[in-house]
């Protein structure tokens, strides 16, 4: 008696496979890019005082960027203008998102907004955000009432 053509070790190794690839195109491509999004990448990071943030946008004017913070959230806006290409030209490719942008980012401690620093060099958004004060409880002494 012959078997059926289906094994279904082998539906769940091709399964796993096409799983991983899409999973490694995603993590090379991240998925602002792959649906033509700006999506800037951001590091933050922070020291006792502040903390910093880095974004990645190439190719922009500081003038086409706003930084604000609401509580205890940053957020980056801007527009990424399309470069005009000449006339007559056949692109093949085109993998750059182009277009207006919003990224919220929670912080991880209270900051004090108005003393945020913001500057650009090299395509990188630095943001400094210097952090509150927090209070620390006070210890109070009890005295006895006692005579």
């Amino acid at each position: 008696m012959q078997r059926s053509g289906f094994d279904p070790g082998k539906a769940v190794r091709t399964l796993r496979d096409e799983v991983d690839t899409l999973f490694d195109r995603f993590v090379e491509r991240p998925l602002g890019v792959i649906k033509g999004q700006v999506v800037p990448s951001v590091d933050v990071s922070e020291t006792d005082a502040e903390l910093h943030v880095a974004a990645d946008l190439p190719g922009m004017d500081e003038k086409d960027m706003e930084v604000s913070v609401t509580g205890q959230t940053l957020t980056i806006r801007g527009q990424r203008k399309q470069e005009r290409e000449e006339t007559g030209k056949i692109c093949h490719v085109i993998e750059r998102a182009y277009g207006s942008f919003s990224r919220s980012i929670q912080l991880p401690a209270a900051v004090k907004a108005d003393q945020v620093q913001a500057s650009y060099k090299k395509g990188v958004l630095r943001i400094v955000l210097p952090k509150k004060e927090i209070l620390q409880a006070k210890r109070v002494e009890i005295k006895s009432e006692e005579e």
